[in-house]
């Protein structure tokens, strides 16, 4: 795999050597990320214990190694693997020239050298490459990590949330909700539109396409008797104003590796028109979704949103859900 050429960095401790990522550093890696998800755990154990074996945390590694353009860092001490850093591009127009660090794309003995590791393997992924946009996933409860890739010029752009099943009744409210119907796909449709648009709109700024009202009628029609979703409407006044779907959590590629949870439910969509907006739809329409979870037999549930998006990084959290994995964001050269 082509890369920088690696650096020793000295301290007062002993050498550390920071080298390209090769094959032969994939079992050490995969050691790292088992003993990392093993501390993330204890804050998050609903997370999936899968990853604290050894073998299951390899083949994760493995498949960061090899996803196309791979490459990273791996940095040593006294003979022993201290840190490894990988990331890889996705071929989408959304994120531009991007590379992205996925939830198995990283694990370090000690918070600092992630710095470190970035400084070799950003020199493959900038100068060489042009990967100007930088996405890294990575434990929430890992403040000193957090902190490492805060001081190499990245800030939070999105969450990852978990949380249990509910034990008691939804909250009372004025909202009715119910399962939506095929006569409820043009309003469906209007839905769509609504969270994009408004993830457009400051403070979030998102660059994501809005579909078109007609676009969104066409795969409606499609996928509406798709038994994997479960689709949900609120009335206000007998008038639909808002919708969520719920699915299975291995429908979404956005949960890879360490961050796919076994058997969890998804709140995988929900939107409210602006002009129904704090009379409670928003909280109706994910209580649903957690109830159809509980019924449906998964063992938690999850959901993810931008914590620029004022309303979603409010609502979810108030409903329960507790961040596991944060995506943070730079943007090179700029």
């Amino acid at each position: 795999m082509p890369g920088s050429a690696g650096v020793r960095i000295f301290s007062r401790m002993s050498r550390l050597d920071v080298r390209p990522f090769a094959a032969d550093d994939i079992p050490s890696a995969g050691r790292l990320l088992a003993q990392r998800h093993r501390r993330h755990r204890l804050a998050q154990p609903l997370l999936s214990a899968r990853f604290e074996d050894v073998e299951v945390a390899v083949e994760a590694v493995r498949a960061a190694f090899e996803a196309d353009d791979a490459s990273g860092a791996v940095a040593w001490r006294d003979g022993e693997m201290v840190g490894y850093l990988l990331g890889a591009p996705k071929p989408s127009p959304l994120w531009g020239p991007n590379v992205w660090v996925e939830a198995a794309g990283q694990a370090v003995t000690e918070a600092d050298v992630m710095r470190d590791l970035y400084g070799v393997a950003a020199t493959r992924w900038v100068p060489e490459s042009g990967f100007k946009a930088q996405y890294v996933i990575v434990p929430a409860t890992d403040q000193e990590l957090v902190r490492a890739w805060f001081r190499l010029g990245f800030g939070q752009q999105h969450a990852h949330g978990i949380r249990g099943l509910p034990t008691g009744p939804p909250s009372p409210t004025k909202v009715v909700i119910r399962r939506a119907a095929r006569a409820d796909i043009p309003t469906l449709a209007q839905l769509e539109v609504e969270l994009p648009a408004h993830q457009g709109l400051a403070p979030t700024f998102s660059a994501g396409k809005v579909p078109t009202v007609e676009e969104n009628i066409a795969e409606w029609e499609e996928d509406f008797d798709d038994p994997s979703y479960a689709t949900f409407v609120a009335e206000l006044d007998g008038e639909v104003v808002g919708s969520a779907v719920g699915c299975a959590l291995s429908k979404s590629s956005s949960h890879a590796g360490p961050a796919s949870v076994d058997n969890a439910g998804f709140l995988g969509f929900a939107a409210v028109f602006p002009s129904a907006r704090g009379a409670g739809a928003g909280r109706a329409l994910g209580e649903a979704v957690l109830a159809w979870a509980a019924e449906s037999g998964f063992d938690c549930v999850v959901t993810d949103w931008r914590v620029t998006n004022l309303l979603s990084s409010r609502a979810w959290p108030a409903l329960g859900f507790e961040e596991t994995f944060l995506r943070l964001h730079r943007l090179v050269g700029y």
